[in-house]
């Protein structure tokens, strides 16, 4: 004949009425009394234990599965680290609710305290759920995702490599390697250049000044070499030299081809390559960049006097 186990007293969870006499009288210690319902030191610290153990196996599960899926659906990693943001939310409200199970705290204590909860949301917490309901729009439509170059407009202008979305803030690594922390309102709520974010294909140029009187299909096969023997320069769509204006003081010539940018300093460094190369080509061949110059022309009735004055003399010494 078996002995049927002992139903818990109230605030006392299937867990701590198994320690013994002497824990028993600090765990069972009330803290709050709700509605019939009592949350004791015991309970409390049980809540913390499943809550943390969980969303640790929360994090590894999100981890395992977005691995498992991104690796069959070749996933962007941008796309992959979303989904596992979204995941890992999923489980922790889940992970959230079996630790409440599992101390036997009923959900009715939240409709309770629900109205002092959400004063103080709405006074003191706009900023956060704001940024938390931001990160989750980020995550879901995408427009900036993880490993994306950007470039966020405004008083503050940051250019760099987004390494992480966070639910509060956006993590962006700088071409200094300088982390900045944006808040992710501001990246729904500025003008965000994302160079990468249906590919990382893009289009610049650079702008020579020559003189008049230089030769100008010379200087524009000088150009299109110049781009044609760079590595990072793609060959398709090709290289275009545009004779964009004839200025006040020079020919303005313009050079635009396409690259792969992978890094915030890429594309300043490619076109670094090709004016110190285009430099080299115009001094070889005796091309003569153009500088601002002005023409003076005076008009006089009469000749005008010119007159020689000897230099000053020499200061004497003692």
């Amino acid at each position: 004949m078996t002995t049927p186990l002992p139903e818990p007293a109230a605030g006392e969870s299937a867990i701590t009425r198994w320690l013994p006499d002497s824990a028993r009288a600090v765990t069972d210690y009330r803290l709050i009394d709700l509605q019939g319902s009592t949350i004791t030191v015991g309970s409390f610290v049980a809540f913390l234990v499943v809550l943390i153990i969980g969303l640790w196996v929360s994090k590894i599960i999100s981890r395992l599965l977005v691995r498992l899926i991104a690796s069959k659906l070749r996933m962007h990693p941008g796309a992959a680290v979303a989904t596992r943001s979204l995941i890992f939310y999923a489980l922790a409200a889940i992970v959230f609710l079996l630790a409440l199970k599992a101390v036997d705290v009923p959900l009715s204590i939240f409709a309770v305290a629900g109205g002092a909860i959400a004063i103080g949301v709405g006074f003191g917490s706009q900023n956060i759920l704001n940024n938390f309901i931001s990160g989750l729009i980020l995550l879901i439509e995408r427009p900036v995702r993880v490993g994306d170059i950007v470039h966020l407009e405004g008083p503050y202008a940051v250019n760099g490599v987004v390494r992480e979305i966070g639910g509060r803030s956006t993590r962006i690594v700088t071409g200094e390697n300088v982390e900045i922390v944006v808040p992710n309102s501001t990246l729904l709520q500025q003008n965000v250049v994302n160079w990468t974010l249906s590919d990382d294909e893009i289009r610049t140029c650079i702008t020579v000044r020559i003189a008049y009187g230089s030769p100008v299909q010379e200087a524009r096969d000088i150009l299109l070499e110049a781009a044609k023997d760079h590595g990072l320069v793609l060959k398709s769509p090709q290289p275009v030299v545009l004779l964009d204006d004839l200025a006040e003081d020079a020919i303005i010539l313009r050079l635009f081809f396409w690259m792969h940018v992978r890094r915030p300093f890429e594309r300043r460094t490619v076109e670094s390559d090709l004016r110190f190369k285009i430099e080299k080509t115009f001094r070889q061949r005796a091309i003569v960049f153009a500088f601002p110059q002005r023409d003076v022309h005076l008009s006089a009735d009469a000749p005008i006097p010119v007159t020689l004055s000897p230099p000053p003399p020499a200061p004497t010494h003692p």
